[in-house]
Parts: structure tokens; sequence; C-alpha cells
């Protein structure tokens, strides 16, 4: 569409006055009826089975039950329990679909932690969530807030049986440095919809690591956002699906201020019928977001027959002032060359499948910082592999 040079400049006047304001969240409401139902057309949910939602985007799924939260985190952070009405919640972000929104308005407390101003932790906090239970449903909210020069590392893990969805946000202070993974371990009856909101100060730093390993349906949105010059955030990503598994992560990242720095790495695995994977990876770079760097990538490796990913990166540059910009995206199946060279060094074949899946996810393993998750995630693959005799 061609519009005036005055009706431009309003344009331009008029989006500089939403600094670090994502593409998603100009149109986001907490309001669930600001939303349509979805009926899986739409781009945000045409991967999406609509029907193994459970009614969460229709309405349908009343809360019928609760998550239990048992927190063991490092001394020196905070973690307690806040009404809905507490002024910090949805500072990071708002919902930007029906789902985010309807577990916004049905969440009766949320959980808060904080890792106070220039305080560096002394080990990870562990924050575990316990399902509903088979049957039920449940919504909730967790914020995790890094105030100035901070530093932590948080971890979120999933495990159990029903259906939840939620909002996570994640609010780094100026100067902090936070780490924080989220980890979905649930039942083979679960489904998870999470819509995560990360928000950037001035010179902060941020490692997002997302790990998806059970669960029936799992979708996770994570959103990053910069509120000053300087942020850098890495977003890593582990996902092996299974026989009828959906597992979808959807990321945007929104580059609307200068100087700042995003890494995007998902790594996939799949193996047995109906197993379905699903990454979308959105990078915004705004016109006045001059020096930013940034690349993402995603890589899907597909063990047997019957199983699918879908891999969509996009690229939006809005200024030519930028340090640099790339994505790429790849799925495949086993390397035929890397099997041979390992069986012609006398590695039967079943094992050398599994040293090529092992390298495969080694490049991410090695950047998860708590031995205790990296260990669990070792183990989960050889398990998953041994379930198929790979």
């Amino acid at each position: 569409m061609t519009v005036t040079n005055d009706a431009a400049r309003t344009a331009e006047a008029a989006e500089a006055t939403i600094p670090a304001a994502s593409r998603a969240e100009r149109f986001a409401s907490y309001d669930v009826e600001a939303f349509e139902v979805p009926g899986g057309r739409e781009e945000n949910w045409r991967f999406t089975p609509m029907k193994r939602l459970r009614g969460l985007h229709d309405g349908s799924a009343a809360a019928s039950g609760e998550v239990k939260v048992d927190a063991d985190a490092a001394p020196e952070v905070r973690v307690e329990n806040v009404a809905r009405d507490d002024e910090r919640l949805g500072e990071a972000g708002v919902p930007s679909d029906r789902i985010a929104a309807q577990a916004y308005s049905a969440f009766d407390s949320a959980t808060l932690v904080t890792v106070p101003k220039d305080t560096v932790a002394s080990a990870p906090s562990l924050i575990r969530l316990t399902g509903p239970g088979e049957g039920k449903t449940a919504y909730g909210h967790v914020q995790v807030r890094a105030e100035a020069f901070a530093q932590a590392t948080v971890v979120l893990d999933h495990v159990g049986s029903g259906t939840y969805a939620d909002n996570v946000e994640f609010v780094i202070g100026d100067g902090a440095q936070l780490t924080v993974l989220s980890v979905q371990d649930w039942a083979d009856d679960a489904v998870h919809v999470s819509e995560q909101h990360l928000r950037l100060g001035r010179d902060a730093r941020l490692k997002h690591v997302v790990v998806t390993l059970g669960g029936d349906l799992v979708r996770v949105s994570p959103t990053a956002t910069f509120a000053g010059p300087g942020g850098d955030v890495e977003m890593l990503g582990v996902h092996f699906a299974d026989a009828g598994q959906h597992q979808e992560h959807r990321l945007f990242v929104d580059h609307a201020v200068p100087h700042c720095k995003s890494n995007v790495l998902y790594k996939g695995a799949l193996q047995g019928d109906g197993a379905h994977s699903v990454w979308i990876g959105d990078v915004l770079i705004r016109a006045a977001a001059e020096a930013t760097e940034t690349f993402e990538l995603n890589r899907n490796l597909v063990l047997t027959e019957g199983a699918r990913a879908d891999s969509v990166p996009n690229l939006e540059i809005e200024t030519g002032e930028i340090t640099g910009a790339g994505h790429a995206s790849a799925t495949g199946r086993f390397d035929d060359e890397q099997l041979f060279y390992l069986q012609s060094r006398g590695i039967a074949e079943e094992q050398a499948r599994r040293l090529v899946v092992r390298g495969f996810f080694h490049e991410i393993l090695m950047k998860i910082d708590v031995p205790e998750v990296r260990e669990r995630l070792e183990a989960a693959i050889e398990a998953e592999l041994q379930a198929v005799g790979a």
C-alpha cells in the first residue's frame, strides 16, 4: 500500500512511541473475548490439532483442578505466591491468543520468583509444577524476576498428568544475567499450552532453554522483547517426539531497540507413527534497531517412518544498518556417510545410530549448565532410542 510522506512520518512517529512492544502485543489483551475462537486455519494455529486441545481454545475447558508448585530455591532467591492483582504481573507481556488470555483470566494466584538486586545466587533454583491429574484442567501463572545486576539459574520442571495452560514471564533487569530451563517432562496423557514472555533490560543477558520430552500435546510460545540497548538473548531448545506426540514451539524475537543480540538454536528428533514436531521462528528487526545481530537455526532428525517435522524460519528486516542477520532450517534422516564411517570401524549399526543421535544433540546439551538436567535429558534420549531398538 502506498502512503503519502506525511502519513508515513505519522506512522513512524507512532511506532517510535512503542519501544520494545512486540508485533503480537499490539493486538494483545487480557480479555478472552477480544480473541476469536480459533478454528485451526489461522496462521498461528494451522499446525495444531485443535481437537486435542481439550477445549482450551474455545472456553469449554473449565478449571477443575490445581497445579501443585514445589520450590527448592537458592537461599538468596525469594519465592512467593501473589494475588492476581499484584502490580508486577504482566510486566513482561500480555496474552496474544485466546488460550493465553483464558489462562490469564482464570488463575487464582501466581508464583513469583525474585532474584534481588546485585545478588548472585549460589545454586540453581528448582520450581516443580505437577499437573492437576488425569482428566482435570488447571490454569497458572509464573513470573521470574532478576533485578538489576542479579545473576541466577532457574529451572521450571513440569511433570504429571492433566490439561494445563499458563503464562510465564521472565523480567530481566538492567545488567542482570539469567539462565532459565523450562522442562516439559509430562506423562503421556498431558496437554500443556504455554505462552512465555521474555523482557530484557539494558545490557541484560538471558539464556532461555526449552526441553520437551513428554505429553500428548505440548505447545510452547516464547516471545522475546528488549527494553533497552545492549540486550543479549540466547534461545535454545531440545525436543524428542514419540509415536502420537505433538510438540510445537513458536518463537518470536522483536528487535525494537539498537545494539541487541539474539541467537536461536533448536534441535529435535522424532520417531514412531504420528510423531509430529512444529518449529516456527519469527525475528523482526525494526527500523530503530540499528546494529542488531541475530541468527536462528532449527534442525530436525527423523528416525523412523511415519514421523513428520514442520520447520518455518522467518526473518523481517526494516533497516539496513545491522551487524548481521540470518536463518536456516534442515530436516533429514540419518547421515548414511556417518553410519558407514562408524560401522567401517567395527561399531555395530545399532550402537552407531545411537552415537549419531547423541552427537546431534551434543551441541545444545553442553550449553545446559545444570548437570542434573543435562544428565536427565541424556538418559531420556537413551531410553527413547532403546524403545525402538535404534
